[in-house]
Parts: C-alpha cells; sequence; structure tokens
C-alpha cells in the first residue's frame, strides 16, 4: 500500500531544477488565467531567480517517493505593508493528489511551522482556488479570519488574513534544511 504520510522539506537554490520543473505544472494550470505562453521549445521557462533573490522560503511536499507540491512563502509587505505578517506567495498541488486533502495537510503544516499573521492572495476568477482557501483557512482559523476584495492592476482578488498557531495537530511532518 503507497504511503500517505506527507512531508514537506524546504529547499534552497541548489533544487532549482526542480523547482522550475514543478512550475511548468503550476504555469500550465495558471494559464487558463494569466496570459502565460510558452516558448518556441514547449516550455514556460519561469525564471526563479527573483523568488531567491526576495528570499522567498520554498517547500516541496512528497508522499511517499511522489511529489505532491510546491509552496512559495515570503514577506506580506508588499501587500500589507506589515513587515511581521507572511505572504503564500504561489502554492500548488500536483493534480494527482488534488481532492485528497493533501492542499490542506500542506498549508496547515506551513501555518503550524510559522506563527502569526498572514496573507492569503487568490485571484478572484479561479472558483476553486477562492473556494479551496476559504475552506481550508475557515477550518484552520476556526472562522476567525478576514476575507475582502481587492483590485490590482485591473484585476480582482481575494485577500485572507488571519493569525496561525502551533496548536493546530497534524500527523504529518516538515524538514527545514
Amino acid at each position: 500500500m503507497p504511503s500517505t504520510d506527507l512531508v514537506i522539506s524546504r529547499i534552497g537554490p541548489e533544487s532549482d531544477v526542480l523547482l522550475r520543473n514543478l512550475f511548468e505544472h503550476y504555469c500550465h494550470d495558471m494559464s487558463e488565467w494569466f496570459d502565460l505562453d510558452t516558448g518556441a521549445d514547449g516550455s514556460y521557462s519561469h525564471d526563479t531567480a527573483s523568488m531567491w533573490a526576495k528570499e522567498h522560503e520554498a517547500y516541496v511536499a512528497r508522499i511517499g517517493t511522489s511529489i505532491a507540491g510546491f509552496a512559495l512563502i515570503g514577506s506580506g509587505a508588499e501587500w500589507l505593508g506589515d513587515i511581521g505578517a507572511r505572504d503564500v506567495h504561489e502554492f500548488f498541488v500536483m493534480r494527482k493528489f488534488r481532492r485528497r486533502g493533501v492542499g490542506k495537510r500542506m498549508a496547515t503544516l506551513l501555518w503550524n511551522e510559522h506563527p502569526g499573521e498572514w496573507l492569503v492572495r487568490v485571484f478572484e476568477a479561479n472558483a476553486p482556488a477562492v473556494l479551496f482557501w476559504r475552506t481550508a483557512i475557515s477550518g484552520y482559523s476556526r472562522g476567525s479570519y478576514q476575507e475582502e476584495r481587492s483590485v490590482i492592476e485591473g484585476r480582482s482578488w481575494r485577500f485572507f488574513r488571519f493569525a496561525a498557531s502551533r496548536t493546530r495537530q497534524s500527523q504529518d511532518t516538515i524538514s527545514i534544511g
């Protein structure tokens, strides 16, 4: 029987090829809502250099030996002016693992690892993501969160704000470094 244990590991620039490969899947999904196109070689060739330069924290999620997704966490200062708040910059679950609770488990692990104020920004047209985040955040925060609509460069977004604490229990693990 395959493992259902979720392990999230923080990765650094030495894992850039892995992250760029995962961004191929992410960009493919996001091209439904954003004007993303492939290059002449058929790849999206997402440049991860700015992510490393901004010192975002990158995490890869695995279930057994399979990669289940990734998350990029950064400062919320760009959006909130609050240097202490964290922002879910990017979050992706491979299709094979969607609708099985993996995304919620990933988010819970990350929130538990970084107690404090959080921001999750979701493009409003991405209705499945809005529903996912509303449900995950509401459950995690026990309904104690703020949701507001914001228009940025002519695009409507949902901003979810809440506080995370280490008190939420999880059978999953996270490894740093």
